[in-house]
């Protein structure tokens, strides 16, 4: 429990590391974006200002160091270039670096720390001897603001912030946040100690002063909130804009209002009190100065004023933001999942054990069940899917950096990063996406005057987008540029001994080389690629998430790689069907149509694994075969036609029983080798039904039918 508090800053400050990336990137292009400037500031502040909070001291005193620079680049005083933003995005990665040292205990490089401060610190102008030589007017100048407003006036703040009795004990530093108040303005604390206790009763590990402050400061409200961001559960905080610095405000408040203002007296109180004695409206009249009706036109005009004040302050408290988000950790998401996968069993088992019994009461609890059960699913899953985006942004960095390196000029382009996915699957589609993006940058963009020679802008792209299509994601990635020539690639894979010179390859297959493991189109090996590993790994992580992807490319206009994901790897919707009693699933995104299968279409295909539907030929791989079943077929079989990676093939089998929620569970490690069977699940009566790994299916397909080939010639 102790270390909550600092759990929090390591998730918001990689949080803040991301956006600090992304908005330096942002920089790079519009250096003259005060906006992005001002983001990049109030990034470095709060990880400075938390980082020193919760004893993160080495990150704390750096990142003040590179917080100083673009403070003067806000004022003017220092003007962005590419060496800045490139020098500073090595210093984001110094804090992550940091970061991650203090999270697994490991000693931190100070020592590139240092060597960054001092090329930091080569962009500030140097002092000017006036400031130097008047210290006494240093001490006398107000301390600078830290977020300002877009009126830059003077407000003035009541903050009365009262920590929880237990703050101390998860190693909040309450001083450190008083001086990071101090930082914002002009600020007066008054410490309270009505909560202490006598000295018998005292314990040193609780907190029993709350504080008072007086804030001056051209800062907004959200400013000062940030602040107390990793320490308001564990503490009461309300702040109050006691004066505006507005022309015409009133300059003062009368003590008992400024003690109803500040929760130490209610307004009975004070009634009570003055009603000792005569009010100011009775004296007025006895003096004969003012008459009744003048006093109750004024107590009227006092009561409309207070009413509008009041509603002022009620709608400004309904303004107010209210976090509507919720920080949880991965694991107990996964837990979660696990457990609504283990209800979505129980509940085909409860919806069969109703069938089976004829009970219209049960029946009718079941399907109750089953509408619940559902709905439960689909909320939990949609708690895991977080937006692609998340990911893309990694990739400006990377073009940039590659680009920088390859002595290109590239422009990256981005399109639905607001599409959600799971984010299990989103993490594992980062190593493919690195692998590909690297492909485009190195083979596929050429160099800034050979593009130009051929006609071609000097500014090569890069596109990387996604887009939803039904419980799949399509995520392309394409460049504009040299493409494959399949004479090359044929030329490549023959020198390899990946094909034989008999073997004859549309243009498909010859695409379908690069993804063959040792198979590479580069001359010499650089450290980017050359090696002939990167695109086999892609294309089995991308099994793996039971996606496909295809390849295509035009010869000198670019390369396009488009790759199928399904949203989801816990639970999904499929179609059950049987071989010789035994329960398969194939998922049901693959699902074209199911067709029947007689013993008369295979006499009239003479031997082929071809069906004949509406006109068109469709390949079939009878699974029976497939997978050695013995026994004899039904007289009507099924085909149930796919269509994964652009192509259409029928599976042949026994029965369709229907579709079927399917809670997906891996394999053992005995079975990590079996390539046509890509999981397991549980079905209601207790059985296990095979989930099959299409894509390796239709590879399957494809090397026997090569083979069948050579043997007929």
């Amino acid at each position: 429990m102790a270390d909550l508090p600092q759990q929090a800053f390591r998730e918001e400050a990689y949080e803040l590391l991301a956006e600090l990336e992304t908005a330096l990137l942002e920089l790079e292009e519009c250096p003259d974006d005060m906006e992005v400037v001002g983001q990049i500031f109030r990034a470095m502040h709060t990880i400075k200002g938390s980082g020193a909070m919760f004893g993160f001291n080495d990150i704390s005193s750096f990142t003040h160091e590179v917080e100083t620079v673009y403070d003067l680049v806000r004022n003017g005083q220092v003007h962005v270039n590419k060496a800045l933003v490139e020098i500073s995005l090595q210093a984001r990665d110094h804090i992550q670096n940091l970061l991650d040292a203090c999270c697994n205990g490991a000693e931190a490089d100070l020592a590139t720390g240092t060597e960054l401060i001092a090329k930091l610190q080569q962009f500030m102008p140097p002092p000017e001897p006036q400031l130097q030589a008047d210290t006494q007017l240093q001490a006398d100048t107000p301390p600078k603001t830290v977020a300002t407003t877009e009126s830059h006036e003077l407000k003035t703040y009541r903050i009365m912030f009262k920590p929880h009795p237990h703050i101390l004990q998860n190693g909040t530093k309450i001083s450190a946040l008083l001086e990071e108040l101090a930082d914002l303005g002009t600020c007066r604390s008054i410490a309270q100690m009505t909560r202490l206790p006598s000295f018998e009763e005292l314990d040193p590990e609780l907190c029993y002063v709350s504080w008072n402050v007086l804030l001056t400061s051209t800062c907004d409200e959200d400013a000062i909130r940030d602040v107390f961001i990793f320490v308001e559960d564990d503490a009461d905080l309300n702040i109050h804009l006691i004066d505006t610095g507005e022309e015409g405000e009133e300059e003062g408040q009368r003590l008992g209002d400024i003690l109803i203002g500040r929760g130490e007296v209610t307004q009975n109180d004070i009634d009570r009190v003055l009603a000792k004695s005569k009010r100011i409206g009775e004296m007025l009249v006895d003096a004969g100065l003012v008459d009744q009706d003048q006093i109750e036109a004024a107590l009227q005009e006092q009561t409309v004023i207070r009413e509008i004040q009041e509603q002022r302050r009620s709608k400004k408290a309904e303004k107010m933001p209210v976090s509507s988000s919720l920080r949880v950790p991965a694991e107990r998401l996964d837990e979660l999942v696990n457990l609504v996968g283990e209800m979505v069993t129980v509940q085909s088992r409860l919806s069969q054990v109703a069938a089976l019994r004829h009970d219209a009461d049960l029946y009718s609890i079941a399907e109750e069940v089953e509408r619940l059960t559902e709905e439960l699913r689909d909320s939990t899953l949609n708690i895991r899917m977080l937006p692609i985006g998340s990911t893309f942004s990694k990739f400006k960095r990377l073009v940039r950096d590659i680009a920088s390196n390859l002595c290109k000029e590239v422009d990256f382009v981005t399109a639905g990063a607001e599409t959600e996915l799971d984010k299990t699957v989103i993490e594992q589609l980062n190593d493919p996406l690195v692998h590909i993006m690297r492909n485009c940058m190195d083979h596929g963009i050429e160099m800034p005057d050979v593009r130009e020679a051929q006609g071609k802008p000097r500014l090569g792209t890069v596109f990387l987008g996604a887009e939803h299509a039904g419980d799949s994601v399509i995520i392309e990635i394409r460049d504009d540029g040299k493409g494959l020539s399949t004479a090359k690639l044929r030329e490549k894979a023959l020198a390899k001994g990946i094909i034989n010179a008999e073997d004859s390859l549309n243009e498909r297959e010859c695409y379908q080389l690069i993804f063959a493991p040792g198979f590479s189109t580069v001359e010499q090996v650089s450290g980017l690629s050359g090696r002939g590993v990167g695109m086999d790994v892609v294309k089995r992580a991308i099994a793996a998430l039971r996606g496909s992807i295809e390849l295509h490319s035009t010869e000198g206009a670019g390369t396009t790689v488009r790759m199928q994901i399904p949203l989801t790897l816990a639970i999904i919707e499929s179609l059950r069907v049987t071989i010789a009693g035994a329960s398969f699933i194939i998922p049901l995104t693959a699902v074209e149509e199911c067709v029947e299968l007689t013993y008369a279409d295979i006499e009239e295909a003479h031997g082929r694994h071809l069906a004949k539907v509406r006109g068109s030929l469709v390949p079939y791989i009878p699974l029976r075969k497939a997978f050695g079943v013995s026994g004899a077929a039904p007289p009507v079989q099924q085909i149930v036609i796919t269509r994964t990676g652009g192509r259409r093939l029928g599976f042949v089998v026994d029965h369709v029983i229907g579709e079927h929620q399917t809670v997906i569970k891996p394999l053992g490690p005995l079975y990590k080798n079996l390539r046509t069977i890509s999981g397991g699940t549980i079905l209601g009566d207790g059985s296990i039904a095979l989930i099959l790994d299409l894509a390796q299916l239709m590879h399957q397909a494809d090397t026997l039918e090569k083979q069948v080939e050579i043997e007929h010639e």
